[in-house]
Order: structure tokens, then C-alpha cells, then sequence
């Protein structure tokens, strides 16, 4: 049986990472036997991050060489669609992972009022004497991670903007539509939709989680997508 390495479930949604989400919706699409099994350590991982998932004979790393093992395996998380859709079908993902996805760190990690609350719960097999030196650390690493890659930079009313204007246009996209691509699930609609559960779900109430919650559109297409078309255990 196939084993998904994941971080584990933030209250009721399948894990606290959105990447670990993706692989679980993968898996499930692809209509695998498969289990979870949690970890809060991925530094024995390759890559030394989760998901990770396990096969009768290697370790895949990333959410990406999983899909494309299934692929390998014959699902295909595209069908239907023309060569151009695939393309724009790719690019929502790019959007997805590459944008959304520091949104979601900027909002946990980087946000005074979260913080304690991410490091109780991704930390919580740390011992409480030495657990605040050490993920005092792993948080300015993480900042400066954000610092590199942008996001970290602008102030809260700066990237609330800037993700505004992305979720707008999900938005826009989904009007009169089921799914990303139209009426059937594909692989877009499984890194968006673990990227806009994520923003919706971080533990303390954000305005970057009210804004998620609130929009009806979004709400209902990440419902749609968990619920309806594909169902996670």
C-alpha cells in the first residue's frame, strides 16, 4: 500500500501544509489505496520537507514527482483538455505554489498574532523549556526566506492588495464555471483549491482569512472541490 508522509491535520482539514493537501487529492483522484502516516521532522526526508510519499520501493519527494508518478501510473489529471488549456491549467498551478502558496507563510509565520499558535502546533514535540529558542530560529529563517522571495518586503495593506487582485480574478474565472477548466476537476483546481483552504484555515482569524471566508464564490468552489469532487479520508 502506498504511505503519504504528511504534516498533520490542522482541526478539520487534512494537513497544515497545502502541499500535503495537493498529494492527498492527487492520490485520491488517481483512486489509490493509499494511508497516511504523520510526521512533524522531515529532515531525515529527501528534500528534507513533506509530502512525501512511500512506495513498496523508494521514497517521492514533492508534490510534483508525486503527480508525476501517478501519471506514470496512468491517471491523467487533465482530461479533456486541449494543449492550451493544459498550459493555462499549468500556469494556475505555477500561480497557485508560487504566489498563494507565501501568502499563506507571510500569514502564519510572519504574523505576531499566529505565531504563537503555529509554534505550538507544527512544534509541539519540542519540549517546552528549549521549544521557544529553537523555533524562534526556524521563524527567522523562515522570514528571510520571505524577504528573498518578495512577499516578505511589502507592508500588510501592500500584499493584501496584491492578493486581492488574485483572488478577484479566481473569482472571475469561476463564474459560471464548476471548476478552474469548466466543469470537471483537473490538476489546477487541486494546488488552487489546497492554497485557498490554507488562506481560509490559518488558526487565528486574519484579515486574509476573513477575506477568503467571506468571498461566496471561492467558498463554494473550495467546497465544491473537497467535498463533491474529490473527498479526502
Amino acid at each position: 500500500m502506498l504511505t503519504l508522509l504528511t504534516y498533520p491535520r490542522n482541526d478539520t482539514v487534512f494537513s497544515l501544509s497545502p502541499f500535503c493537501v495537493k498529494a492527498a487529492l492527487l492520490l485520491s483522484y488517481a483512486q489509490k489505496t493509499w494511508k497516511r502516516e504523520d510526521l512533524n521532522d522531515p529532515r531525515k526526508m529527501p528534500h528534507r520537507k513533506l509530502p512525501v510519499l512511500r512506495t513498496t520501493r523508494r521514497l517521492i519527494a514533492d508534490s510534483a514527482n508525486i503527480r508525476k508518478f501517478l501519471e506514470a501510473e496512468g491517471t491523467d489529471f487533465d482530461p479533456g483538455l486541449s494543449p492550451r488549456e493544459k498550459a493555462q491549467a499549468q500556469m494556475l498551478v505555477r500561480m497557485a505554489e508560487d504566489s498563494l502558496y507565501f501568502h499563506v507563510v507571510r500569514d502564519r509565520w510572519d504574523n505576531d498574532m499566529v505565531w504563537p499558535t503555529i509554534r505550538d502546533n507544527y512544534f509541539n514535540e519540542i519540549p517546552a523549556l528549549i521549544r521557544r529558542p529553537v523555533t524562534s530560529a526556524i521563524r527567522r529563517s523562515v522570514h528571510q526566506g520571505l524577504q528573498f522571495h518578495g512577499v516578505g518586503r511589502f507592508s500588510d495593506s501592500e500584499r493584501f492588495e496584491r492578493l486581492d487582485i488574485q483572488l478577484r480574478s479566481l473569482s472571475v474565472l469561476l463564474q459560471g464555471s464548476s471548476f478552474l477548466m469548466g466543469e470537471q476537476v483537473t490538476s489546477a483546481d487541486f494546488s488552487v483549491a489546497s492554497m485557498l483552504q490554507a488562506l481560509r484555515s490559518t488558526m487565528v482569524q486574519t484579515p486574509t482569512v476573513d477575506r477568503v471566508a467571506g468571498d461566496a464564490v471561492l467558498g463554494r468552489y473550495i467546497d465544491r472541490v473537497f467535498e463533491d469532487a474529490v473527498p479526502l479520508p
